[in-house]
């Protein structure tokens, strides 16, 4: 029976070893008959040893791993928190040695970008460009668990990310249990995010009891260090939960008195103060562990209306733009922002025809070309009035595409979505060049943030 178990044993350490191999190359799989013999030797690890290669050949790699050097990376990973014990029997580690197995950023093989993109269809690159909620994904009022209706979802929608909200967090364990798990379904890592800005909008300080941070604007005043703390305060604690991304900071300026909708979640009335204070959240951010969203380009500060309601229209020309609203936007490029989100706003002296997000002046020239902003252009919310009044999901999809934008964040209806994307390919109206910029941006972000671990 010994000789069984270490026949076993070095099994899966080698399957360990190769787990920088592609799965369709080696074809390598941990069977049933293999659980078995496992369950057989008394070893409880079988109900916990996926069968599927890339879950098992982690799990693997744990264990060679630490009977090699006792799980020296452990705590590297931001999902290092939530408990790989129930992943490898106690028979196999001591219970300390198998806290300390953390499920590292995944990876498939790849070796470069054109790796992972060569290894996608159409589908699953237009899928790479939304994110979407864990509600959408599954048809459920309410998740707080990533299970086996989750992992057949994103076999069906391989989305590039999902926003969390309020309902979906019932204390600190079952949020980090619920990411870490929700990485496991995903063959390509997901972002994973939510709404963290401080004060009012937050998601985890009012549920799970992360540290509170007040409203920016109570911080104006005190300087670039306070910026940077309080972001690396949020980033440090949402990172500590599994969380890659917050959709943070606002740029936006609170120049108007009478704009509630921004208001105090802006971090100044000031463009030029905002300007300074913004390249040190970003920072702030990056350090504490989350990638970040500059928000709402280019300039939801100085609106009556709310774009959660229906239109907003912003009646700045270009030049007075250049010289107020988009210093705090230039000043967190140039910091590094992995993201910019588009506002739901009309240009009426720059495009008064369509909404921001569907405006190439905006996006493409404004943002990327004069801007010089090389990362990812998410929109806002694509369930907001201010485009679903007027424009179906499908419709909303297409037009944001082909002005640039290169991820759809909650788009009405996924489905319709993803199916108008792919005729627009299929016919011509998209080019398929115009999809593969936008992946090549979301998965050089999820590389240089840790989320996709390359094979050197």
């Amino acid at each position: 029976m010994l000789q069984k178990a270490a026949a076993v044993f070095c099994c899966l350490c080698f399957i360990g070893l190769c787990s920088c191999r592609n799965t369709k190359d080696t074809g390598i799989q941990v069977s049933s008959d293999t659980l078995s013999d496992l369950a057989s030797m008394e070893m409880s690890s079988a109900s916990a040893v996926s069968s599927s290669f890339p879950a098992s050949s982690q799990a693997a790699s744990s264990v060679a791993g630490s009977a090699a050097a006792a799980g020296s990376e452990a705590g590297s990973s931001s999902r290092a928190e939530a408990s790989s014990s129930k992943e490898i029997s106690s028979h196999i580690l001591s219970s300390s040695e198998a806290q300390q197995v953390v499920s590292e950023p995944q990876t498939d093989g790849w070796t470069s970008i054109e790796d992972i993109m060569q290894d996608m269809s159409l589908h699953d690159k237009i899928c790479q460009m939304l994110i979407l909620s864990p509600e959408q994904l599954t048809g459920s009022a309410r998740v707080t668990a990533a299970d086996e209706t989750m992992k057949q979802a994103l076999q069906k929608l391989p989305v590039g990310g999902i926003l969390y909200n309020t309902a979906n967090f019932i204390n600190k364990q079952q949020v980090r249990e619920m990411l870490s798990e929700m990485q496991r379904c995903s063959r390509i890592p997901l972002i994973l995010t939510c709404d963290e800005e401080g004060g009012r909008v937050n998601r985890l300080m009012q549920t799970v009891g992360t540290t509170y941070i007040g409203p920016m604007f109570g911080f104006k005043d005190m300087g670039t260090e306070t910026a940077y703390q309080n972001a690396h305060t949020i980033a440090a604690d949402m990172h500590a939960l599994g969380f890659n991304t917050d959709l943070a900071p606002v740029a936006d300026v609170w120049s108007n008195p009478d704009n509630t909708v921004i208001g105090d979640r802006a971090y100044s009335d000031s463009f030029s103060q905002a300007a300074e204070l913004i390249p040190a959240a970003v920072r702030g951010f990056h350090d504490g562990g989350v990638a970040t969203a500059l928000k709402h380009f280019p300039g939801h500060g100085d609106t009556f209306a709310d774009s959660h309601d229906g239109a907003v229209t912003v009646t700045k020309s270009l030049e007075e733009l250049r010289k107020n609203e988009l210093l705090p936007f230039q000043a967190g490029i140039d910091a590094g922002s992995d993201m910019v989100m588009i506002g739901h706003l009309t240009l009426t002296e720059i495009d008064p025809s369509q909404p921001a997000p569907f405006s190439a002046r905006i996006v493409t020239e404004l943002l990327r070309k004069e801007l010089g902003f090389g990362g990812v252009v998410i929109t806002d919310g694509l369930q907001m009035k201010a485009l679903t009044n007027d424009y179906s999901s499908g419709e909303i999809a297409v037009r944001a595409v082909s002005a640039g934008v290169d991820l759809l964040l909650c788009p009405d209806e996924p489905m319709e979505a993803v199916a108008s994307l792919q005729e627009a390919v299929t016919s011509g109206a998209v080019s398929i060049q115009r999809i593969d910029e936008s992946v090549r941006r979301i998965l050089s972000m999820k590389i240089n943030r840790g989320m996709i671990k390359l094979c050197s």
